[in-house]
């Protein structure tokens, strides 16, 4: 039998700062699952008492950003002044559109105290038709996300939606968000459920997929999502990213994504000259901000 595994993809160290994080995709072999174009693993990670996660204002436009934790907390702000704390099982959910800056710190209550963070940050592009719409923000409480139990499988939609089931995280396009926990090995069909493209990220313990086992800091993207099927090795927590991909292909500088290179470059220049009317500065949080990396963006067609 022809194997469904397409691509195994290593979890590799990347600075956001003063912060290293693991990252999954980009990949060089695979830019995109469906429309998820970016995603990072922060963590584990234990922070002294003099040690914060503090991601200086920084711009995006063209895609939507999802911040979801294990562990500790993080506070966001951004220019449309939304000032909010994330914290374990909850989602913030901000689509940039044209254009919108934004800073993650740790809460000011953490600050001078040992403190956990642990946690996913993930890129979503945005359809063509909204590439250019006008920025909003999201917070979804953890009860407020759809959780289920079959034969002591259990699943919950973070973000998109599943046959009959829909996360209230206003995505912008078909896909799909899963976290899928067992306490004892479980054999798991989920094939029936899903479209488009699926990679699976195993955060703790190993899955058995065609004889070979799998475990943690590793993407396992597969050829063809309906025949998503492995079984877990005990207690296991693992996710599932999905949906359809876009037919138009999308270009990333930095922490720019569009379907449109000029686009791209004209947010190099209005971010380099802080041009205030394309990216506003964040309420209280205006002292400093990330410069745009001195390389230049390559020209591939």
């Amino acid at each position: 039998m022809q194997s469904n595994i397409g691509l195994i993809i290593e979890e590799k160290a990347a600075d956001i700062g003063n912060f290293m994080v693991g990252r999954l995709l980009p990949f060089r072999q695979k830019r995109t699952v469906g429309p998820f174009l970016f995603i990072d693993h922060m963590g584990p990670a234990c922070l002294a008492e003099h040690q914060n996660l503090d991601v200086p204002p920084h711009p995006h436009i063209g895609l939507s950003t999802l911040t979801y934790l294990f562990d500790g907390a993080i506070m966001h702000r951004d220019s449309m002044g939304n000032a909010v704390e994330i914290k374990p099982g909850e989602v913030n959910w901000m689509t940039t559109g044209k254009g919108v800056v934004h800073s993650e710190r740790t809460p000011e209550y953490l600050r001078k105290k040992d403190k956990f963070l642990h946690g996913l940050q993930i890129w979503i592009g945005l359809p063509k038709s909204l590439e250019q719409t006008e920025p909003s923000f999201f917070h979804i409480n953890k009860e407020d996300i759809p959780t289920w139990e079959e034969t002591d499988i259990k699943y919950k939609l973070i973000a998109g939606e599943i046959k009959d089931i829909k996360s209230p995280v206003p995505v912008h396009s078909p896909l799909y968000f899963i976290e899928i926990k067992t306490s004892t090995s479980q054999t798991i069909d989920i094939g029936n459920k899903l479209y488009g493209e699926v990679a699976m990220y195993v955060l703790e313990g190993e899955v058995l997929i065609e004889g070979n086992t799998y475990g943690t800091k590793q993407l396992i993207v597969a050829k063809n999502a309906n025949l998503c099927a492995f079984e877990t090795v005990g207690e296991t927590t693992l996710y599932l990213f999905g949906g359809e991909p876009f037919e138009e292909k999308r270009h990333m500088f930095w922490n720019f994504v569009h379907s449109d290179r000029a686009v791209l470059e004209k947010a190099k220049d209005n971010w380099k000259a802080q041009n205030v009317k394309a990216f506003p500065k964040i309420p209280n949080d205006d002292n400093e901000f990330v410069p745009l990396p001195e390389y230049k963006l390559k020209n591939k067609k």
